[in-house]
């Protein structure tokens, strides 16, 4: 993906290249971050809150920066904020659902 970022970028489409260029930074940094529920010694709540916090610190930052969101305000990042935590909530209820089902450790 960042190799098409860098074709974008040279074509002048400015906006596409950094948004095809955050999406693959985010999905090296979430990758990246799985290796935290690798972790047998951890219970589930505390690789979630690590998990939690690598993404806070990689993510989040991400999607103010890419201008997919307003940012004008404190108020904008907050809801910025509160729409990385619902779907973070969404998605490991999700994948803990998808566990379950299938049975899987």
């Amino acid at each position: 993906m960042s190799s098409i970022a860098l074709i974008l970028q040279m074509q002048g489409k400015f906006y596409e290249a950094k948004s095809t260029f955050v999406v693959a930074v985010i999905c090296r940094f979430v990758g990246a971050a799985t290796v935290i529920y690798q972790r047998n010694s951890w219970t589930l709540a505390k690789q979630t809150l690590v998990h939690f916090f690598v993404m806070l610190l990689t993510v989040y930052p991400l999607l103010l920066w890419s201008d997919w969101f307003k940012r004008d305000t404190f108020v904008d990042m907050f809801i910025v904020l509160l729409l990385f935590v619902l779907v973070g909530v969404l998605l490991w209820c999700g994948i803990m659902v998808f566990r379950k089902l299938f049975d899987l450790h």
